[in-house]
């Protein structure tokens, strides 16, 4: 796993309403309107956290008509889960590439 991508996640995750929406999709697709219902936030910051986890790679988009709908990316959660998961195995490799 690439250090600077790791940060990005990290930093992604950081974010309480980032989290909540990944929470979201843990139910299943939804477009970035049906996201924005479940909060008391304005629809453009909405899609500005949805572009920070996308940038992150934690959710994919793909466009369907009119609408794009968000998918939670369970592969790179496995990914960071792994990383974190060599500081509890003592594990002396390194899992990343600088």
């Amino acid at each position: 796993m690439r250090l600077r991508q790791l940060n990005i996640q990290f930093k992604a995750l950081s974010d309480k309403t980032r989290r909540k929406i990944l929470e979201i999709l843990k139910e299943g697709d939804l477009t970035a309107g049906e996201i924005a219902e479940r909060f008391e936030i304005s629809k453009p910051s909405i899609t500005h956290h949805l572009n920070l986890l996308y940038q992150a790679d934690l959710v994919d988009r793909e466009r369907q008509g009119q609408y794009i709908y968000y998918t939670l990316n369970t592969s790179v959660l496995q990914e960071v889960m792994v990383w974190l998961m060599g500081f509890l195995n003592n594990n002396e490799e390194e899992v990343f590439d600088e």
